[in-house]
Parts: C-alpha cells; sequence; structure tokens
C-alpha cells in the first residue's frame, strides 16, 4: 500500500509539474484558441519567457522543458501535416533530441548489471566518451575481442519509468480533453495518443530495433550498394544494443562527397530508390531517413543506421495506395473521395460534395504539369489543407510514409537541386499498380473470395436458424450507431431545453399571478412588494438566460 501511495505521489507530482511548465507558455490560451491553431492562425504571447514568442515557439519551448517523452511526441507531431498547419510543423522540426551525456560511472554498472560480466571482458576497448547523447540513450565506439568495432547503444537510466508515466498523463489528458473539447474528439485525440505510445514504447526496446536491423538486411541481401550493420546478439539486451560500426561520409557533407568524386544526382537517385523499394516493394521502411542516418562508405556504398522508428504498409494499404495513382491518373474526382475517406479517419460527418470540390480544385491546379515542374512536398501540402478543412487525419502508418517520402524529397534535392522524386518514384508507382492487377493477384484473390463464398454457404442455414429463433423468441435486436444523427440530436435538445425553460418562466409568473388574486392573508400588504419583486426577478432571470443562449447558440 506504501508503494501505491508513494507512485500516485510521485504521479501527482509530474502532472503538476507538466501543468506548470504548459501554464508558464501560456497553455491556457492555447486551450482557449484551439481551433485557431488547427486552421493554422498563430497569435503573439508574452509570458516572460524571454519576450513576445508566437504559440509555436512556445509549444516547442514547452515540449523541450518536459523531456524525452514531449521532445518526442514533437517530433512525431511535426510529420502531421494532416493536423497540424505549416507554422507548427516548422517551428516543431526545430527539436533536437539530445541531452546532456551520461556519466561513464553509471554505463559501466549498466552494462555489468545487462550482460553479466566485467567490461572489460566483454569488450576490448570501450571508449568511455560518447559518440553521440540523446534523451533516450547514448551511443558509444568500442571493439570487441576478435577485433571488430561496433557500437553500443545504452539506454538512459530511468528513463523507461519516466516515460511510462509521462504516457499515463498523457493519456488521462487526452480522454479529458475528448469528453470537452469537439476538436480533440473529431481528430480521436485518444487514438493519436495510443499510436504514439506504441511507436515510443518500441523506440525504448532495443531488441526489437535489432530485429529491425535484421530484417532490412534481410530484405536488401541481395543489394550491392546499401549496407546494413550486423547485430551482435551476444551483448544486446532491451537495454543495450551492439552493432557493427559503420564508417563513412555524412551523406549532407556536400563537399567532402565532392572530393571523393561521389556523383551526387547518381547518389540522389538510388538513395531515394532505397527507400522506395521499401516502401513499395517491401511493405517495411526507415521512417526516419534523416541525413544523419545515411553514410557514404569510401567505395560509395549506403550505409544505413538507427532502426528504432519504422513503418509498415500491408498488402490492403499498398492497394489503396495503387488505386489512388490510378484514380489521380483518370482525373476522377468521385472515386477519390471514396479513396480519401478510405485512408482517412474522422469522427465527424463529412459533406462529401464539398470534399469533392476541393478535390477537382486540387487536381486541376497540378493536372498536364510535367513531372520535372512537381515538387511531392507542395502537392502534399496542398493535400494536407484539405484534409484539416474537412477534420480528415491519416492512420500513423500512413503519416509516417508521408513523412519519409517528404524527408527523402529533401535528402534528394540537397545532394542534387535539379532532382525530382517524382521521375524517382515512377517506375515503384507503375510496379506497385501492376502488382496489384497481375493475373498472379487476381487468380490468388478469385481463389480467397471463392473460399470465403462456400464457407458462407456452409455457415448460413446456422444463421438463418439463429436470426429465426432469436425472432420467435422476441430477443432479436439490432444495433445502430446513428453518429451522422449527432448534430441535429443536439440541436433538438438545445431545442427541448429552450421550451422547457420558456414554460418554467410562463408557469412562474402565471402561478404568481394566481396567487397574488387568490391568496391574500392578513396583513398580506405590508409584505406583497416583496413577493412581487422577487418573482419579478426571477422570471427576467430565466428571461434573460433564455435570449442569451438563443443568441450564442451557432446558426447551423
Amino acid at each position: 500500500m506504501a508503494m501505491i501511495n508513494w507512485r500516485k505521489d510521485l504521479h501527482l507530482s509530474r502532472s503538476r509539474e507538466i501543468a506548470g511548465v504548459l501554464v508558464g507558455h501560456g497553455w491556457d490560451c492555447l486551450l482557449g484558441n484551439l481551433e485557431r491553431v488547427r486552421v493554422g492562425k498563430s497569435q503573439d504571447h508574452d509570458n516572460g519567457h524571454g519576450g513576445s514568442l508566437t504559440r509555436p515557439e512556445h509549444l516547442r519551448s514547452a515540449l523541450e522543458e518536459l523531456g524525452t517523452t514531449f521532445i518526442k511526441l514533437g517530433q512525431i507531431l511535426s510529420t502531421r501535416a494532416d493536423l497540424l498547419p505549416p507554422d507548427y510543423l516548422a517551428e516543431l522540426t526545430k527539436l533536437q533530441d539530445s541531452a546532456p551525456p551520461v556519466p561513464f560511472e553509471a554505463v559501466r554498472d549498466t552494462l555489468v548489471t545487462e550482460l553479466g560480466k566485467p567490461i572489460e571482458t566483454v569488450f576490448l576497448h570501450f571508449d568511455p566518451e560518447p559518440l553521440a547523447a540523446a534523451s533516450i540513450g547514448q551511443a558509444h565506439a568500442a571493439t570487441l575481442p576478435n577485433g571488430t568495432e561496433v557500437v553500443v547503444k545504452i539506454r538512459r537510466p530511468g528513463v523507461v519509468e519516466q516515460v511510462h508515466e509521462d504516457l499515463e498523463i498523457l493519456k488521462e489528458l487526452a480522454a479529458a480533453a475528448s469528453r470537452h473539447w469537439e476538436f480533440a474528439d473529431q481528430y480521436d485525440l485518444v487514438g493519436i495518443v495510443e499510436q504514439f505510445s506504441e511507436t515510443l514504447k518500441a523506440e525504448l526496446d532495443y531488441i526489437r530495433e535489432g530485429h529491425n536491423a535484421e530484417r532490412f538486411a534481410g530484405d536488401f541481401a541481395s543489394e550491392a550498394g546499401i549496407h546494413i550493420p550486423r547485430v551482435y546478439w551476444g551483448t544486446t539486451t532491451s537495454r543495450v544494443l551492439t552493432l557493427e560500426r559503420i564508417r563513412g561520409t555524412k551523406i549532407n557533407d556536400l563537399a567532402s562527397l565532392d572530393r571523393q568524386g561521389i556523383d551526387r544526382s547518381a547518389l540522389a537517385e538510388f538513395a531515394t530508390g532505397v527507400v522506395m523499394r521499401m516502401v513499395c516493394e517491401n511493405g517495411f521502411f526507415h521512417a526516419d531517413p534523416h541525413p544523419g542516418n545515411f553514410f557514404i562508405e569510401p567505395d560509395g556504398t549506403i550505409g544505413l543506421i538507427d532502426f528504432g522508428m519504422v513503418g509498415v504498409l500491408d498488402e490492403r494499404t499498398q492497394e489503396h495506395l495503387a488505386d489512388l495513382l490510378i484514380i489521380i491518373n483518370h482525373q476522377d474526382a468521385d472515386r477519390l473521395v471514396d479513396v480519401f475517406l478510405d485512408l482517412g479517419v474522422t469522427r465527424k460527418h463529412v459533406d462529401r460534395d464539398l470534399l469533392r470540390r476541393d478535390i477537382e480544385h486540387l487536381l486541376s491546379t497540378y493536372w498536364g504539369l510535367p513531372l520535372s515542374e512537381l515538387r511531392i512536398s507542395a502537392v502534399l501540402s496542398d493535400v494536407f489543407a484539405v484534409m484539416r478543412r474537412h477534420h480528415l487525419h491519416l492512420p500513423s502508418n500512413l503519416a509516417q510514409l508521408l513523412k519519409t517520402v517528404i524527408m527523402i524529397e529533401g535528402l534528394g534535392v540537397h545532394l542534387d537541386p535539379e532532382f525530382h522524386l517524382t521521375s524517382a518514384l515512377e517506375p515503384y508507382a507503375d510496379r506497385l499498380v501492376m502488382r496489384k492487377y497481375s493475373p498472379t493477384k487476381l487468380v490468388r484473390n478469385l481463389g480467397l473470395a471463392s473460399l470465403d463464398l462456400a464457407r458462407l454457404g456452409a455457415e448460413m442455414p446456422q444463421h438463418l436458424r439463429r436470426i429465426v429463433s432469436a425472432a420467435e423468441n422476441g430477443n432479436l435486436q439490432i444495433g445502430m450507431r446513428p453518429e451522422g444523427f449527432d448534430p441535429v440530436i443536439r440541436r433538438v435538445e438545445r431545442i427541448a431545453n429552450r421550451i422547457v425553460l420558456g414554460v418554467l418562466a410562463a408557469a412562474f409568473i402565471n402561478g404568481l399571478a394566481v396567487l397574488a388574486s387568490v391568496y391574500r392573508p392578513p396583513g398580506w400588504e405590508s409584505w406583497a412588494w416583496v413577493v412581487f419583486a422577487f418573482g419579478f426577478l426571477c422570471a427576467l432571470t430565466l428571461g434573460v438566460y433564455l435570449a442569451l443562449s438563443m443568441l450564442r447558440s451557432p446558426r447551423e
């Protein structure tokens, strides 16, 4: 019991700390203008944190102060153009996942605890100075007893407990927000926090990251130009990850690439092609392809690192993407609306005609332009604006995909200003479409449909018998979820409340008049004015409240 109370006190203390930071950065103003955040209207606010800051700047500063969980949340939100406008995205991309290094004594203790041996017997050499220190862990250079150079990632002490506590608080905040704010409910804030929680917990588990690296290595085993580091499982646990060390030039170091005689144009095509192959062919892709994760080895091979954040596209989603490419090519706005609604997630009724008009305008904007004039990031920016306007948001895997596409386009343009992702994407998109409509796929789908039909035919008599039996016994029930009627139901409730309030006010006035005319006790003249004044004040209050509620209600 004492342990439970201690954890509750810690939880309360952290909640107060979070609330203090958010309020200190004008969170109360953000709450009052939450809809303004969504549509992209930002205002300046000065709360003593160093002059006048915009709301996006306050949001970034608050997340940085709150530490690991909130920095990661901000980094993920910086990729969600379907939820936030460009000024917020630009500010959140400045979040740096860096932290002061953990003292070497704590690193040594973690290694000894996890590996069960003194550090000197596990590694021939271990550099006490970290190569990099981030909010979840830090990396050290080391050498195995056989002379192999490796990088050892060690998770920071206490970070798991802190992250889990923060995630619990975030879930509570999301649940409260969904109950009180229409914006949070429309965008399924609880679901978004759940997705973020799963993503962050996956990053905390180094065993999972090791398996991700091995899966990528298997996918590119036959590709000579890509190098995925080997995982050394003998010195890997959930808190320690040992990988083969990749040496080379960072892909954004253009001067070094030029000195090595690397063809940057060819490198841009190859690097983006690697990511497109992950997406379109493997359905398993690196979801954080920033320049720091690409190293160019002396022979031109790309060394890829950091496999904590990955994306998965199932076969059904790949088929939706193939349909999307075909429909865009045929300028079919009606079918494109269907794909938008299939891919997007919304808790609000969507005006299909208005969405179709917006999509038609979007198609007309880019129709006929040569591929050399198209920038994927610009096109997606317009798409995201349409999604925000209609309260649509993407599932986490598609949000990761589009973030990856935008990042890889930026990488290609940095290497070669004449690079166009649309040209590199075209062959992979063609293969994606051909795979969906290949004879082999059609035969397989036909076989699966035949099995489903046979199963349905065998089970149908039993289901019909149950339905008939339930109907005969009076137990047949039909469930409905009239989500589209919610606005109408709310309006009817408001009208009913006003009618009841008006009836009460009229009844109160009428009852007071009847009472005054019938009930005349001795001496009533001395206090009659008090009764009339009180009754008039109550009736006036009810009337004013009714009038104000009618004036403040939105016109629907």
